[in-house]
């Protein structure tokens, strides 16, 4: 199936192509995770006083696999992805958790050893190029201080794979784009370029946040297109942070659904169209557009994420849950097991929990 093809699709449709690609990505979700976040809660100190942006996350990456990390703006993905590499501003600090990476745990590595992780073993891709990307200098010499950071390269031969890096992500004469400035690029292109740069030195991980976010539709197929290529032919696992649950359809295997700092459901992306278990993974669902169902309006999930600094008691989600009750808004719902593979934060989810499933998600550790 094309990028194209995959963009223009409903929610529906989306959902019914992820079933029938799961049997084929399986075998590379198999074994021990590549990543293993546990525990993760980050805080920001403000005026109004230390607001918890992410509160006890926890999941895993496979390698070879793609996890989808969906939520509303404010809901903690970017900061998720931020604190796995230590980027967060001198504001933020990270209250615990641990991040495993082949055997290390990057939350103890000093900034030397950190250093040699970031972009070489994991990349990251930001939401706006033009904001990522040097104007004063050209898009080849910010792929050779990429190569020769992390590989002991001569300027020649890294200026070879400075082409050979545009080349990968398709652009068009990459001998003479290799010169250009960032300025001189559209914003398709300048994507392509973040591209290559994260890639540059072969990652087992690429962090991916919002990839298209600053793109028209069309350019947004090619983009996601050309990651599904290339994460196949690198052997690569990737983190694809985004709001669109269509996208996570088309490309990922698992999903993890935030919600005001906190994981509330967790699910193979088959598993999650076909029936989501709480309540706003449900929500987002219902409120995708649908090319063959006609309707007046969208659906909307009512009210807003709350206030991080002033959060309600109970389940976050309740002010705005259609099925909420006095106990949401007096126990906090745990993310539990429901099934061999699911996992869900709430006291009456839409999939009932199977025979003998542990209550808690560490008894079944």
């Amino acid at each position: 199936m094309s990028g194209a093809a995959g963009t223009a699709f409903d929610a529906g449709t989306r959902g019914a192509a992820a079933s029938e690609r799961a049997d084929e990505r399986s075998a590379g979700a198999a074994g021990d995770p590549l990543l293993d976040v546990r525990d993760l809660a980050v805080a920001f100190e403000t005026p109004r006083g230390t607001v918890r942006a992410v509160d006890g996350v926890s999941f895993a990456i496979a390698r070879g696999a793609t996890l989808g990390l969906v939520g509303e703006s404010g809901s903690g993905k970017s900061v998720t992805s931020l604190a796995i590499l230590r980027l967060l501003d001198e504001s933020a600090r990270i209250l615990r958790g641990e991040v495993w990476l082949e055997g290390r745990n990057l939350l103890e590595l000093p900034e030397s050893e950190l250093r040699e992780v970031r972009g070489g073993r994991i990349a990251m891709i930001f939401q706006e190029p033009s904001t990522s990307l040097d104007p004063v200098f050209t898009v080849g010499s910010q792929i050779v201080e990429a190569i020769r950071l992390h590989r002991p390269v001569g300027r020649r031969a890294a200026w070879a794979e400075a082409v050979e890096a545009l080349r990968m992500v398709e652009i068009p004469d990459p001998e003479r784009r290799v010169r250009s400035y960032p300025h001189e690029l559209s914003g398709g292109m300048k994507q392509r370029v973040m591209i290559a740069i994260a890639l540059s030195c072969r990652p087992a991980l690429l962090i991916a946040d919002e990839p298209t976010t600053a793109l028209d539709v069309t350019i947004q197929a090619q983009v996601l297109a050309l990651l599904r290529d290339l994460k196949q032919r690198l052997g690569m696992s990737m983190m694809l942070i985004t709001h669109d649950l269509g996208v996570v359809a088309n490309e990922a295997d698992e999903v993890a659904i935030l919600y005001a700092g906190r994981i509330v459901e967790r699910a193979p992306v088959r598993e999650l169209f076909r029936a989501p278990a709480h309540p706003y993974t449900a929500a987002l669902l219902q409120s995708l557009p649908r090319l063959r169902e006609r309707r007046s309006r969208l659906v909307a999930i009512p009210g807003v994420v709350p206030d991080p600094a002033r959060l309600p008691s109970g389940c976050r989600f309740r002010d705005r849950c259609p099925i909420a009750r006095e106990r949401c808004a007096a126990e906090d719902p745990v993310l539990r097991p429901i099934a061999a593979d699911r996992l869900v934060a709430c006291h009456f989810p839409a999939v009932e929990p199977a025979p003998g499933a542990p209550a808690r998600l560490e008894d079944a550790r």
